[in-house]
């Protein structure tokens, strides 16, 4: 039996593709910032003007978010895990039925560390404005909004910042990236 967090990996994986082929096809190329120092594995061509051009490529071992969920005594969703853990790449953009959305994905494993500081003070938020916990995964056009896990259930939300989330999206992640189509 397959489980969520395989799930979540290999619909992750296999919209990369799609979103990958779709802009081939249009002979797009994506680009995202880039430190010449610390080259991504997802990257390809010569960094230009702190940019580089980027293809979604499956890591190979699991990040391991010990030390954060340690730091906010909580544990992390597994889907959440399983979502920042798939791929390196930049921001993936995907239509969803509601609109266009960037999914967040990581550049390198300096990424990581800055994700996690970004999640602590995205979570401390939450607890100081007595809200329930929310773990970003996209960003969106409309401003001030973003789409997140809820850490309790799983469930995906449209969130605006600083706003309990109520505009449900999607009852698991699994079910969100079945959702998607390459923009």
């Amino acid at each position: 039996m397959t489980s969520e967090v395989e799930v979540i990996q290999q619909q992750l994986t296999a919209l990369a593709q799609q979103c990958t082929e779709h802009a081939k096809q249009h002979q797009q190329q994506w680009f995202g910032w880039a430190d010449p120092a610390a080259p991504s594995p997802a990257q390809y061509g010569e960094v230009q003007a702190e940019q580089v051009a980027w293809w979604p490529v499956v890591q190979q071992a699991p990040l391991r978010f010990d030390d954060l969920e340690r730091g906010l005594e909580m544990e992390l969703h597994p889907a959440v895990k399983a979502f920042y853990s798939t791929l390196w790449g930049g921001e993936l953009q995907v239509l969803h039925p509601r609109g266009a959305a960037s999914l967040l994905l990581l550049c390198l494993a300096d990424d990581f560390v800055r994700l996690q500081q970004n999640i602590i003070g995205h979570v401390l938020m939450k607890r100081r404005l007595k809200q329930r916990e929310t773990v970003f995964i996209a960003v969106t056009d409309e401003e001030d909004m973003m789409l997140s896990v809820l850490n309790s259930t799983g469930e995906v939300y449209l969130e605006q910042t600083g706003r309990e989330v109520s505009q449900l999206i999607a009852p698991d992640l699994a079910s969100f990236l079945a959702q998607l189509a390459p923009a």
